[in-house]
Parts: C-alpha cells; sequence; structure tokens
C-alpha cells in the first residue's frame, strides 16, 4: 500500500517492532537530557553525542555492509546533511537549550503537537485523514495536558519570561521536525536508513558545534559529574538506535502512525522520573496516562483502516 508521500508500507511486524523500540527509546531521552544538563553545555555535550553516534554507527555499518555503501551521490548527501540539521540540530537542539527553563513536562507536552502539525500538512497535500486519526490526535493532546500541565508553571530557572520564550521555540521546533519528516520522502536520500542517520548526525554535530562556539561554551572535563555522564552515554545510544528507527519508519510507515512517539515518549518519561529521579505519579498523571493510550490506540486503528 501506498500513502499521500508516495510511501510504500512495510509489514505490520516491519512496522511495530521499531516503532515500539522509538517509543521506549526517546521517551527515555528527557531523563537523559535532564542529566546531561547538569554539569555540560547543552549544545557542545548535543554535537559530542552525535558525533560518537556517528562513529559508531558508520564502523557498524562499514562491518556489515562494506564501505561501499557510505558512497552516496551529491545530492543525497546533501539532503542528508539539510535532514541532520533540521530535525536533530533544531529539533534537539531547541529541546536541550530550552529544559535549561523550560519544565520536562511542559517541554514534553509542547513537542507532543507534532501528529497535529502532521495531520494538518496531510489535510494540506490533499490527503484526507479518517475521522479515528482525527479522534486520536485530539484525545492524545487532552491526555498531554492532563498528565503534564499540573506540574509544568514553575519555571527550573530563570523567569516566566524565560519559559514564555523557550515554549515558543519548541513550537517552532516541532513544527521544523514535522516539515522536514514530511519533506523527507520527496528528497533523494540514501537507500540504506542507517548510512541516511549516520550523515543526519554527522550534519547535526557539526551545526550544533558552531552554535556552541558561538555561544562561547566551554568543554571542561573536570566539572562534569557521573550522573552527567551516565545521562551523554545513554543519549549516545539511543541516538544511534532511535534516529536509526525513526529513519526507517518515515520510509516505510503512515507518518500519523509514527508520529505517535509523540505521545508515547511523556509517558516513558513519567515512569523514568518516578523510577530514577523519585518524581511522585499523581492521580492527574495517571489519569492522562490512560487517556494517552486511548489516543494511541485510535490513531493506529484509523491508520490499519485507511
Amino acid at each position: 500500500m501506498v500513502d499521500v508521500r508516495r510511501v510504500v508500507r512495510a509489514s505490520p511486524v516491519q512496522i511495530w517492532v521499531p516503532l515500539i523500540v522509538l517509543w521506549i527509546i526517546w521517551g527515555s531521552t528527557y531523563l537523559g537530557i535532564a542529566l546531561t544538563l547538569e554539569s555540560m553545555p547543552p549544545l557542545l555535550a548535543t554535537a559530542m553525542r552525535f558525533f560518537v553516534a556517528a562513529i559508531i554507527l558508520t564502523a557498524a555499518v562499514v562491518v556489515f555492509k562494506g564501505p561501499g555503501v557510505l558512497r552516496v551521490s551529491i545530492p543525497e548527501f546533501a539532503y542528508s546533511i539539510l535532514m541532520g540539521c533540521m530535525l536533530l540540530g533544531v529539533g534537539i537542539g531547541t529541546l536541550s537549550l530550552a529544559e535549561r527553563f523550560v519544565p520536562s513536562g511542559l517541554a514534553a507536552l509542547l513537542i507532543s503537537i507534532t501528529p497535529l502539525f502532521i495531520v494538518l500538512l496531510r489535510v494540506r497535500s490533499g490527503d484526507r485523514p479518517t475521522l479515528l486519526t482525527l479522534l486520536g490526535v485530539a484525545v492524545g493532546l487532552i491526555g498531554l495536558g492532563l498528565m503534564v500541565l499540573p506540574g509544568g508553571t514553575t519555571p527550573r530557572a530563570g523567569t516566566d519570561g524565560d519559559v514564555v520564550l523557550w515554549s515558543c521555540l519548541l513550537i517552532a521546533g516541532s513544527f521544523c521536525w514535522a516539515f522536514f519528516s514530511w519533506q523527507s520522502t520527496s528528497y533523494p536520500l540514501p537507500r540504506n536508513s542507517l548510512v541516511t542517520t549516520l550523515y543526519e548526525l554527522v550534519g547535526a554535530g557539526a551545526l550544533l558545534l558552531g552554535l556552541g562556539a558561538l555561544r562561547g561554551e566551554q568543554i571542561h572535563f573536570s566539572e562534569f559529574t557521573q550522573e552527567s555522564w551516565n545521562g551523554w552515554i545513554w543519549l549516545v545510544i539511543a541516538s544511534i538506535i532511535g534516529y536509526s528507527a525513526y529513519s526507517y519508519l518515515i520510509a516505510n510507515a503512515p507518518l500519523s502512525l509514527v508520529s505517535t512517539y509523540a505521545y508515547v515518549n511523556p509517558v516513558i518519561a513519567v515512569f523514568l522520573g518516578a523510577l530514577i529521579l523519585s518524581e511522585p505519579i499523581t492521580r492527574d498523571v495517571v489519569l492522562g496516562l490512560t487517556i494517552v493510550l486511548g489516543g494511541v490506540v485510535l490513531v493506529t486503528t484509523g491508520e490499519r483502516r485507511s
């Protein structure tokens, strides 16, 4: 089956395994970023994370596929770099900067509007999402609101103005992520999704390295805490697994189904926060969690029927 973006959809098993992996891996990154920011500069730490992940992924691809798989055309290389800069560079870079001020719950809620942007892009392209898909988007957003808004009113640092500014930038980053994910299948990207991922990581790392230098960020290894190192190492692993899964999914699965990660990720983040950081799970969180899962069921059911 082919969707409006001319994506050939894979079999259910080939979609659900990487999708569940994506839910879990990316849901854990909120905790990883919070730990990293304890003592590491946000942009340079993220750039280092992407570069190390790219090196590891390159080594794995060369060992299992041979060095020839890295050869791509100039347009394929250029669009891979563009995708990396706009998705990972802008999206994750903005999140890393925003979490200095915006509570992680509120950040998760703002990022969760990505599926709404996807639906709007589908409508604009002439596609007509099913009623269940539209209903699932609405239900998921309501659930996330109930789950994260009660604890998202106190700034981590700075003023309320800082929270407003970075909240707006997170929304802009979410649209950027949705738009370029949508456009990705019209770009001449490498056939191998792992090759696409490693070039995206290089592009994002180069962008954030330059921006971090312009911000005056500096690396002092002696000041990094063990908690920050633990968070950073996990983010490297998450970069390799998560972005590889995402690159594969946006080329082989309905984008509305893939974008359900925006609903599930905050759910994973809440449970990890309770487990690792001893954050309380309130009645609002339980209610929101239930509604979010209901939204995911509606979206997945709607996409299956379409």
